[in-house]
This record gives structure tokens, C-alpha cells and sequence, in this order.
């Protein structure tokens, strides 16, 4: 698949996992806002996408990034971090979701495995219970150590307030 066909809607994402499935493929589910793509993000997905053999992205909205993270995020719209992560080589599709969880989207989906940063405990991720439920496994992989969307703005305003500071700018 190439990075403009990697987008596929919510009506299609069933389809597409079910027949990756059928024909003896381990899909990985993971998601997020990947509001500012990072070393951290790339090293999370390549660990992610080495747990099976396709690695299907959940992506939260705009809406549901806004509801989650305020209303200065996203950074990037949904399309743009969506062409973003399809342009990875290790994603092989990006589905939109616009809930605040994808609990919904992973409990139609049934993934093999998913899979969520060490800062989650299993109990806490969405859609976990009906993974495992369904014979599937739920992991958790390290992240890279100071590496965040969230820091990358703080430090974005902390050079834009600090440049104010030093022209004099009020």
C-alpha cells in the first residue's frame, strides 16, 4: 500500500482486518493523536509493528484531540498526521476515530494485538478487556525517554516567549 491508500474509513477498517486475518496475518492495533511526529513516535510504531505482521494506526480526530488535549491541539489536522503516519513505512493503515477512546473501534476491530506506550497500565487501555477476551494479547513498549508532542510545544514557547524577552517586545 502506498501512504495516499493507507487511510481507510471506519466502514472499511473491518473489512480490511478481517481479510489480513483470514490469510494468517498478526494485525497490531495501536492509536493516538500523533499531533507532532517525533523520534518517540517512530520508535514506538517500529517497535509496535515488529509484534506482528500489519500495523493498523486508530487516530483520534480533531474533535476528539481538542476534547482530550484543549483547545489549542491539535497542532496538525487529522488529514495531515494521518498522510504523516501513512507516509511510515511501518504503518500499513490509519483509521479515523472521533470517540475520546477507541474502545468501540477495537472491540469491532478484534485485533491479535494491541499495543499502548509503558505509561499505560493494561487495565487502563481501552479496548484491553475485549482483546483479551477474544484470545488476543495486550503489551505495553517502552517509550523513548523525553520525547513528547506536549514537550516539543512547551519548548516551541518557551524559545518564542524567551526570543520576546530579548527584542524588547512587550
Amino acid at each position: 500500500m502506498t501512504a495516499s491508500n493507507k487511510l481507510i474509513t471506519r466502514c472499511e477498517v473491518g473489512e480490511k482486518i478481517r481479510a489480513w486475518q483470514a490469510s494468517g496475518k498478526k494485525v497490531v492495533f495501536s492509536n493516538g493523536c500523533f499531533d507532532i511526529l517525533h523520534a518517540g513516535h517512530v520508535e514506538y510504531l517500529t517497535a509496535a509493528k515488529q509484534l506482528g505482521d500489519m500495523l493498523l494506526i486508530g487516530l483520534n480526530s480533531d474533535a476528539s484531540v481538542r476534547r482530550l488535549k484543549g483547545p489549542n491541539r491539535p497542532v496538525c489536522c487529522e488529514m495531515d498526521r494521518a498522510a504523516v503516519l501513512s507516509a511510515l513505512q511501518v504503518v500499513d493503515a490509519v483509521t479515523l476515530f472521533d470517540e475520546d477512546t477507541p474502545e468501540e473501534l477495537i472491540a469491532t476491530l478484534l485485533p491479535d494485538i494491541l499495543v499502548k506506550g509503558s505509561d499505560w497500565e493494561i487495565e487502563r487501555i481501552a479496548g484491553a478487556g475485549a482483546v483479551l477476551e477474544h484470545g488476543g494479547a495486550v503489551l505495553t513498549i517502552p517509550l523513548l525517554e523525553g520525547r513528547s508532542t506536549s514537550g516539543i510545544i512547551e519548548k516551541i514557547i518557551r524559545i518564542y516567549s524567551q526570543s520576546l524577552t530579548d527584542s524588547g517586545t512587550p
